[in-house]
C-alpha cells in the first residue's frame, strides 16, 4: 500500500502542480522520498529559508498563472512563510501551500514542543492560515489530505485566484492508505474541470457606447490585466481607440510607458501626469483594478468624481465591481474576454487623435518624459541615477523585480518600462526583501529572460540568502542593490529627528563572493548602465552594489499637489 506523502505528490503532479520551494522540516521531510522517486515530474527548490521559499512560490505562480507548490513544517510556514502567502492572497496569485501540523506521531495533545495542531499548550496552523488563504483544509486521514490536495489546487487556480494551504497532522504523512479508500477518492482531472464564464454581451455594448461618447476616457489598468495576460491587447485596443490608459502599482507597465496613450501610474508615489490624465476624465473604464486608496491619493476626491465623471468596471470578482467607488455600468468577466469583445465591437476612432493630444499635452506639462537630474555627495550616486541606468539598458527580453523603499517610489515615478509586462512587484503588500527572492524565481521559470532585481540594502539584506539558491541553481541573474545605508524612505519621513534608520555600510560585492556569487561595485552614475551590461555578461549569481548617497530623498518623486 501506497503512504500517503507519494499519493499527495501523485496529486500535485497529476494536478499540473509540478514545482515545490521549500525548507523542509519535519513532517515535510518525511515527505521528501516521495519528491525524490517523482523527481523527473516534480522539481524541488531548495532554499534558505520559509520567507524566501513563499515569495519564490508566488512570483513563480504569478509569473505562469498556474500555482507552485510551498512546502515545509507548520511553525514556520504558518509565521515567516506567510510574507508570500499574504502576497498572493492580496494580488491574486495561485499558490498550493502544503505543510503540517508538528505533532510528531501524535503528541499534539500533550503540549509537545513545535506543535500546531491548536491545543493546550499549542499554537493553530489551520486557524493562522485561514485568515491569509482562499482556502484551507485540516487532514487527518490519508483520504482527508488527497482530496484536501485536490480541493487546494482547485481553489488557487479559479478566478479570482489566490494561496490554498493543506495542513495534515502529522502521524498521517507516513500512513499507508487502505487499498479501497473511505470516503471514495477519484482522479483530479474532474475537479478542476472548468469553463468561464463569458461577459455580458449587451453590457460590453453599452461600454463600447460609454467609451465613444466620451471626450476624454481613461482606462485604470490593474492587476487582473496582468493576471489575463493582456497587456498588449490593452495597448492596442487604447492606441486605435486614443484611450490613455493609468495603472496602478500592480499593474504599472502592463503596457509600454513609452506609448502615447500611456499616462504612467497612479497615487502618492506615481506620476503628477497619471494624476491628473485620470483627474481631467470624463469616462473612467477601471480594467482588472480594485481602486485601492494606496493609488487614488487615498481617495482624493478630485481624482474619482461619481457625481461628474461616468464610472464603468469590470472585474473577474462581482463583489469587487462597484466596491470602492459607486459606478454606473459594472462588467463581470475576465479583462482579456472584455478586450476580445470590445474588439469584435469595433471603438470608434473619430476622436483618437484628439484624445490622444490631448493626454500628450497634459503629459508634456507635467514633465512625464523628464527625469530630474539631482546631485549627489562625491562617491555615490542619486536614486535618479539608477533609475537612469536601468532605462538605457532595458531591452525587449528582460524582466525586473521591484522591492519596497526609496528605490522603488523613484522607480514607480520615473521607469518607463518599455515593453508590456516586464515588471514584478509586491504590490499586494509592499514588502521589503520581496525583488531577489522573486526575480530568482523569475529566472527558473522563465529562463529565457535576462532577469534584474532592484531592490535597497535594507531589503536586500533581509533575504540575502537567496543568493546560495541562485549559485545552486546555476541562474544568470543581477542583484542591482541601490545601497544608502539605511532605510532610506524611513529617513526622509523622520527629518530632524533621525532614529533607528541609519545601517552600517556592508560591501555586498564582497558578501556576495562569499556566497559563491560575484560581485561589482558603483560609485559614479554613469558607470551604472555598464556594470549592468558586464554583469550579465558574467555569468552566474552578481550582486551590483551601487552606493548611493544616504542624504538623496524620495519627496521629488511623490504628488502631493492638488489636483
Amino acid at each position: 500500500m501506497a503512504q500517503t506523502s507519494e499519493i499527495v505528490v501523485r496529486t500535485l503532479i497529476d494536478s499540473g502542480v509540478t514545482r515545490g520551494f521549500t525548507l523542509p522540516g519535519l513532517g515535510v521531510t518525511w515527505s521528501l522520498p516521495a519528491f525524490y522517486d517523482a523527481r523527473n515530474e516534480f522539481d524541488v527548490v531548495l532554499c534558505r529559508n520559509e520567507w524566501i521559499a513563499s515569495i519564490m512560490a508566488q512570483a513563480a505562480g504569478r509569473l505562469t498563472g498556474k500555482p507552485s507548490c510551498l512546502m515545509g513544517q507548520g511553525p514556520w510556514i504558518s509565521t515567516m512563510g506567510g510574507v508570500g502567502i499574504q502576497e498572493a492572497h492580496f494580488a491574486g496569485t495561485p499558490m498550493v501551500v502544503l505543510t503540517e501540523t508538528s505533532d510528531y506521531d501524535g503528541y499534539g495533545q500533550m503540549g509537545v514542543y513545535q506543535t500546531m495542531t491548536g491545543d493546550f499548550g499549542g499554537a493553530n496552523a489551520l486557524a493562522s492560515l485561514q485568515q491569509i488563504t482562499k482556502y484551507s483544509t485540516y487532514a487527518t486521514t490519508p483520504e482527508e489530505a488527497v482530496f484536501g490536495t485536490q480541493m487546494a489546487v482547485k481553489h488557487a487556480s479559479l478566478p479570482r485566484m489566490g494561496p490554498a494551504a493543506v495542513i495534515m497532522k502529522t502521524p498521517i504523512i507516513r500512513a499507508e492508505m487502505n487499498d479501497e479508500p473511505k470516503p471514495g477518492l477519484y482522479p483530479t482531472e474532474g475537479y478542476l474541470a472548468y469553463t468561464p464564464a463569458r461577459p455580458d454581451l449587451s453590457a460590453i455594448a453599452t461600454l463600447a457606447s460609454m467609451i465613444n461618447e466620451a471626450k476624454r476616457p481613461v482606462i485604470v489598468a490593474g492587476n487582473g490585466v496582468n493576471a489575463a495576460g493582456a497587456g498588449e491587447k490593452l495597448q492596442a485596443l487604447a492606441e486605435k481607440a486614443g484611450i490613455m490608459v493609468v495603472t496602478s502599482y500592480n499593474g504599472k507597465g502592463v503596457i509600454a510607458e513609452t506609448s502615447a496613450v500611456c499616462g504612467g501610474m497612479l497615487g502618492t508615489w506615481g506620476h503628477k501626469a497619471a494624476n491628473r490624465v485620470l483627474a481631467r476624465a470624463d469616462f473612467v473604464l477601471m480594467l482588472g483594478a480594485s481602486m485601492g486608496p494606496d493609488y487614488t491619493r487615498f481617495r482624493d476626491p478630485g481624482l474619482i468624481r461619481p457625481s461628474d465623471q461616468k464610472l464603468a468596471q469590470v472585474d473577474i470578482d462581482p463583489r469587487n465591481a462597484g466596491w470602492v467607488y459607486p459606478v454606473d455600468l459594472a462588467v463581470t468577466g475576465d479583462v482579456s474576454d472584455v478586450l476580445d469583445m470590445l474588439g469584435e465591437i469595433g471603438l470608434s476612432k473619430i476622436n483618437a487623435e484628439a484624445r490622444i493630444e490631448a493626454g500628450m499635452e497634459t503629459k508634456t506639462r507635467y514633465r512625464y518624459f523628464d527625469l530630474p537630474d539631482l546631485p549627489a555627495a562625491q562617491g555615490t550616486v542619486h536614486h535618479t541615477d539608477v533609475v537612469r541606468g536601468l532605462q538605457d539598458f532595458l531591452g525587449p527580453d528582460d524582466l525586473l523585480t521591484l522591492d519596497a523603499g526609496a528605490q522603488r517610489i523613484w522607480s514607480t515615478f520615473g521607469l518607463r518600462m518599455p515593453y508590456p509586462g516586464q515588471l514584478l512587484v509586491p504590490g499586494g503588500t509592499g514588502v521589503m526583501g520581496w525583488s531577489p527572492p522573486a526575480a530568482t524565481a523569475a529566472k527558473i521559470v522563465r529562463p529565457e529572460k535576462r532577469v534584474t532585481s532592484l531592490s535597497g540594502d535594507g531589503g536586500f539584506m533581509m533575504t540575502v540568502q537567496t543568493i546560495p539558491t541562485a549559485v545552486q541553481q546555476e541562474l544568470d541573474i543581477v542583484y542591482l542593490v541601490s545601497n544608502n545605508a539605511g532605510l532610506g524612505m524611513v529617513r526622509d519621513n523622520l527629518g530632524e529627528k533621525r532614529i533607528a534608520v541609519d545601517f552600517n555600510d556592508v560591501d555586498f560585492a564582497k558578501v556576495s563572493e562569499g556566497m559563491g556569487a560575484k560581485g561589482l561595485t558603483v560609485y559614479r552614475p554613469g558607470d551604472i548602465r555598464d556594470a549592468l551590461e558586464e554583469a550579465h555578461k558574467m555569468g552566474g549569481p552578481v550582486v551590483v552594489d551601487v552606493k548611493v548617497d544616504p542624504d538623496a530623498g524620495h519627496a521629488e518623486a511623490c504628488d502631493v499637489a492638488p489636483l
